[in-house]
Order: structure tokens, then C-alpha cells, then sequence
């Protein structure tokens, strides 16, 4: 098995893949849903591959004293800098906001991660309510078997028939409910929305399939662009434009002189004024709409599932996405519930078109009440590490501080940068969970964006097939694969090939997140720092160390070390202390004899913790898991 993964995302087509594991409650064996015997007989060969535990051995009892006595230290580093104490807590200490552990302030001067903190007690109250609502509202519209005649009820298509009420009835209260989501939200600028999603619509019922893909990238990206130079289009700048100024349509504004009466449409823009900071999202969904219905164009959905001789009420994921909707379902309101879809709409986690469609349809059975409650406890648990976090590691906000680097040792500077990355991850992590909950209570089951921790990742290309999985699952689907993906080639063109797309597929990924030349940077960045280990796996395939396991398993893990350091720089780039500020991280970290030992130290505890990952995988492997990440 290579435990250094060349291989590049795979395409959502093919033989059925191992078992889709819920990661809040992971089972061990093949879905049921993906059981072609083939598959089985995969797997079967794969666990004959497999090596003993090891678990018990010393070579991992030295592990667990590296790992006993890291861990501490590396918190202890970070806290010790986060006491009142500390020479440069004076230049931080604004940022700081009281607490709700006794003799701590919290550190919440994370913009992005503060607005989801401040409101999570309302979010809470709208994620009970809504789902009672929606149960509340199908109580007053009777079920389908109650207003069926019996001639419907005893025809082949009474089956078809009940499942069609189901989606009409889930979708009308879907759409209600995100209109009065997005006024909430956005206020005035939900006209916007809907004047957007309907252009869009109109593209592409209205043009013939041979343009539609280059016109829905064309517009779509278009709109990213417009979204940011335009800052949303305030009204007043609309009216401004529309009608010559000094004219009758001009008034006064609070005594102010020269204003016109689109200011007061931006006066009421709800709890989310910039509405075009979170439309990002909604951009994603828009290009899936457009796309699985030029796709359904060439095939017949009906036919698909006779071919494959599947069982609708039981799809699996891939399923679900791969066969396209009934004709009729690409209509205009379920179209606008989709897009729109109130528990994912801020941040997904994103499905695509198809996958909606068939959940609304039929109801999808692994939305279990035991599962649902223990993502819930899952998710109380996260949100308590990172309050826990906030309030004695200060990462974000020394950094925030722009803080004389010299004074921190470079053990300190490194441990900085981590917990940096890791509160990234967590103030990530909790919205989609959150999000996800929403859904799940709703009876509607997303993916898991993160199904691994940030720090049990050794593979640039596992690590963002698994860092925002649902986005990763939309990219492959609707860029890299339609680029060609790897080629299908195979020998070094292939991998040029694949190189080639994952530039265009990170360059995209950049713009998406925001317009910012940092991004890019960190977009251009992740391709280069993907490239040593596409060439690894090029130059070590795993075949011709079959008889020298260990070696091979050691130089992995030298490779991994590198990976891991790459990973964590682009990242700080990207989403955290940008170019500069890395430069400055990194001049603390190697600039003297000291730091040179630091970071040599540091890199045999990444090697160390490679090892353990390595045996984490080969453990999920032996109990029939196999995430891909």
C-alpha cells in the first residue's frame, strides 16, 4: 500500500468505491447500497495486504514518550506568551474580550469566527425551530395517501406518485422559508439575490446545451468579479447610475442633501448587510444547477436505473449525485429551494443539484435519530475545545498584534504558527458541523467536511480531499474532471496533465474564497508544494519496495515531514499572518543555532507523528474503512 499517496482526486464514476462512512458514527464494512461483489473481493485482497499492528511494539512505546512529552510542551509554549505576564501581552490585551472562565479573557478578535460566536444562541433557536416548523406545516398538509384516490392508490405509479407529493410539499416549504431567510438576513439586498438567480435561470433554460457550460462558467465568475467591484451593488449607486443627478429624485437623508431614495433601501439591509461576502457559496450552486441540467440532456435518469437495476429509495452517495433529476424537477421553484436552502445557504455544506432533488424525493435512511444526536454531542464537544483554546492560547491575536517576532524563542514562533492553523481549522470546522446538524435535523444529510483532524494529515492531496470534502467532491465533479482530470494517461504527461489542472482548479479555488493576491499566492503555492509529492510517488512507487517494507514506510515518513512543513506554510499565507508575515516566522525560526534545533527537533515529532498516522490508516484499513484522506 503507498502510504504516500500519488494518485490524484478520483472521478465520481467507475466501479463502486468502499463504504461511505458517516463520520459521526464510522461502521467498519462495505454499504450495502455499493455491494457489487467485485468490490467485496477489492477488499478482500487489499486487507490480505495489510501488516500486523504495531501498535504494542517498542518502536511505538518510544512514539507515545515523544508524543507524552511533546504535547504538553507545545501547549505550555503558546500559554506561557498568553499570561498577563508576558513582556508583549500589553500590545495584544485590546484585542482581548472578557471571558466566561474565571481569571481569563477569550481571545475572539477573529472577525470571521467572532460573528458565528456572538450569535450561536440565536442560531441554536432557529435550528429547533425551524425543523418544528416544517414539521408543523406538513401536519396541516395531509400526506399523500390520504388524498389519493384509489384508483391511484392501486396503479403502478401510486410508489412514484407519493414520493413526487413528498418533494412538492418539502419544496414549497423550502422556498417560503428561504425568502423570508434571506429578508432576514439581508434585508432589501434579497431582491438582489433573487435578481441574480434569476438571470441565471433564464440562461440556461433559454440557451442550446452546446453553450450552456462556457456561458454558466462565464456568467457565474462574471458575478464573483461584479460581486467584489461593484461592493453589492448599493441602491444607491444603482439609482445614481440609472437617473441623471440633481433631478426630483433626489432628497434629503437625515439632513443630509444629495442623497437618493435607494439610501433608504440600504438603510434596511438585515443582520447580513454584505450580502455579496457570503454569495460566494451560493455561486457554487448556481454552476451545479446549470450543469447537472445540461448533463440530463444526454441521459435519461429512468434508463440509468434500470440499467444498474437500483433501488431509488436507497442510493448511494455517489448515486444520488451521478443520475440525473426527472426533467420536470429542473423547474424554477425547486431550483430557488436549492439554491436557496435555508440550513445550508451561509456555509454549506454544499450538494449539488441531483443529490437535493433525491433526498427531498425520497428520504435518505441514513438520517438516524442515534446518529443525530450523537453528531450533536460531537459538535458541543468541538465548540468547547475551541472555547477552551480561545481562552488560554492567544495565537490569533498575538499575531494580530504584528508583534516584535524576536522577542518569542523560535520553539515558541513554530507553536505560534500551529496553533494558529489549528484554531483555522476549528472556527471552520464548527460552522459546517453546525450547518450540518441543521440539515441533519431537517432530515437532509450533507457531507462531512472534515473527516480527519488538521493534524492527521501527512498528504497535500488527502489533506484537501478531506479539509473542505464537499467543496473538494464539487470541484472534481464540475472542474477536474471535465478538464480531463489526470488524462487518463499514465507515465509523466499523465502527471504534467494532472499538475496542469490542479493550477487551474487551486487558481479557481483562490479566486473563489476572495480576490486577494495572497490567495492566489497560497493557490499557486498548494500546486507547487503538491509537485515533491507527485514526484515521490513517481520516483518510490510502492511496488518495488514490496520486500522492503520498513524502508519504505521510513522514507515515507521523510516525505511526510516535508509535506506537513509545505502544508502549514501555505496555509499561514493564505489564512492567517499572509506572505510577510511568514517570512518574519520563518527568519525568527532559522536565524539562529537555536532555532536550527528547534526545527530539527520539531521534525522528528512530525516524523514520529507520520508513523502513528500511518498505523491509524492501516488500522481503519484492517476494520474495513477506508476514507480516502
Amino acid at each position: 500500500m503507498s502510504l504516500l499517496s500519488s494518485s490524484v482526486p478520483p472521478a465520481p464514476s467507475g466501479p463502486a468505491t468502499p463504504a461511505r462512512i458517516d463520520p459521526a458514527k464510522p461502521v467498519p464494512g462495505l454499504d450495502s447500497r455499493d455491494g457489487p461483489s467485485k468490490n467485496r473481493s477489492a477488499q478482500s485482497k487489499g486487507r490480505d495486504e495489510l501488516q500486523p499492528s504495531r501498535w504494542a511494539t517498542p518502536e511505538f512505546l518510544l512514539y507515545y514518550l515523544v508524543i507524552g512529552i511533546a504535547i504538553p510542551l507545545m501547549v505550555k509554549s503558546v500559554y506561557d506568551i498568553s499570561t498577563p505576564s508576558h513582556p508583549n501581552y500589553t500590545k495584544y490585551e485590546h484585542l482581548l474580550s472578557p471571558g466566561w472562565i474565571p481569571g481569563r479573557k477569550v481571545d475572539n478578535s477573529d472577525q470571521q469566527y467572532s460573528g458565528f460566536r456572538d450569535n450561536i444562541t440565536y442560531m441554536f433557536l432557529l435550528l429547533v425551530f425551524h425543523p418544528i416548523l416544517r414539521r408543523l406545516y406538513e401536519s396541516l398538509r395531509p400526506p399523500y395517501q390520504n388524498i389519493a384516490s384509489p384508483l391511484q392508490k392501486t396503479s403502478s405509479n401510486s410508489q412514484d406518485s407519493s414520493v413526487d407529493a413528498r418533494l412538492d410539499r418539502r419544496a414549497r416549504f423550502d422556498v417560503a422559508f428561504a425568502c423570508l431567510y434571506i429578508l432576514a438576513l439581508h434585508g432589501t439586498s434579497a431582491l438582489k439575490i433573487l435578481v441574480i438567480l434569476y438571470i441565471n435561470f433564464t440562461l440556461t433554460k433559454s440557451l442550446p446545451k452546446t453553450y450552456l457550460p462556457l456561458a454558466t462558467w462565464v456568467f457565474n465568475v462574471g458575478i464573483l468579479f461584479a460581486n467584489e467591484l461593484c461592493k453589492g451593488y448599493p441602491y444607491a449607486e444603482v439609482v445614481r447610475f440609472f437617473f441623471p443627478p440633481n433631478t426630483a429624485l433626489e432628497v434629503s437623508h437625515e439632513g443630509k442633501a444629495g442623497q437618493n431614495w435607494g439610501s433608504y433601501l440600504d438603510s434596511y439591509g438585515g443582520l447580513l448587510p454584505r450580502w455579496e461576502i457570503l454569495f460566494n457559496i451560493t455561486v457554487l450552486r448556481l454552476i451545479s444547477f446549470n450543469l447537472d441540467y445540461c448533463w440530463s440532456l444526454d441521459r435519461a435518469g429512468g434508463s440509468q436505473l434500470e440499467k444498474k437495476q437500483l433501488d431509488q429509495s436507497d442510493l448511494s452517495d455517489r448515486d444520488r449525485v451521478d443520475l440525473p433529476a426527472k426533467a420536470e424537477d429542473y423547474s424554477f421553484r425547486n431550483y430557488t429551494a436549492y439554491v436557496l436552502y435555508s440550513p445550508l445557504y451561509l456555509t454549506g455544506p454544499i450538494v449539488t443539484f441531483n443529490e437535493y432533488i433525491s433526498q427531498l424525493r425520497y428520504a435518505p435512511r441514513s438520517v438516524t435519530r442515534d446518529r443525530t444526536i450523537l453528531y450533536g454531542i460531537r459538535f458541543l464537544i468541538s465548540l468547547l475545545t475551541m472555547e477552551i483554546m480561545l481562552h488560554f492560547l492567544y495565537a490569533v491575536a498575538i499575531s494580530k498584534s504584528r508583534p516584535a517576532w524576536e522577542i518569542y524563542t523560535p520553539f515558541q514562533l513554530s507553536m505560534l504558527g500551529y496553533f494558529n492553523l489549528h484554531i483555522i481549522w476549528l472556527k471552520l470546522l464548527l460552522p459546517w458541523r453546525f450547518f450540518r446538524l441543521w440539515a441533519l435535523l431537517d432530515g437532509i444529510d450533507p457531507p462531512e467536511n472534515m473527516v480527519r483532524c488538521m493534524s492527521d494529515n501527512y498528504s497535500s492531496l488527502a489533506f484537501w480531499r478531506g479539509w473542505h470534502r464537499s467543496f473538494n467532491r464539487w470541484i472534481v465533479r464540475y472542474i477536474y474532471i471535465p478538464l480531463g482530470g489526470s488524462g487518463g494517461a499514465h507515465g509523466s504527461w499523465g502527471k504534467a496533465q494532472a499538475v496542469f489542472n490542479m493550477l487551474v482548479v487551486f487558481t479557481f479555488v483562490a479566486l473563489w474564497h476572495d480576490i486577494q493576491l495572497k490567495l492566489l499566492i497560497w493557490g499557486w503555492l498548494i500546486t507547487l508544494f503538491v509537485l515533491p509529492e507527485v514526484l515521490a510517488g513517481y520516483i518510490f512507487p510502492p511496488k518495488r519496495w514490496q520486500n522492503h517494507k520498513d524502508a519504505y514506510r521510513v522514507i515515507c515518513g521523510i516525505g511526510a515531514v516535508g509535506n506537513i512543513l509545505m502544508m502549514m506554510a501555505a496555509n499561514l499565507v493564505g489564512f492567517a499572518i499572509g506572505l510577510d508575515g511568514l517570512k518574519d516566522l520563518v527568519r525568527g525560526i532559522v536565524g539562529s543555532y537555536s532555532g536550527l534545533v528547534s526545527l530539527a527537533a520539531a521534525c522528528g515529532a512530525l516524523f514520529v507523528g507520520a508513523q502513528v498516522m500511518f498505523e491509524l490508516r492501516e488500522h481503519e484499513l484492517r476494520h474495513g474503512i477506508k476514507l480516502k484522506c
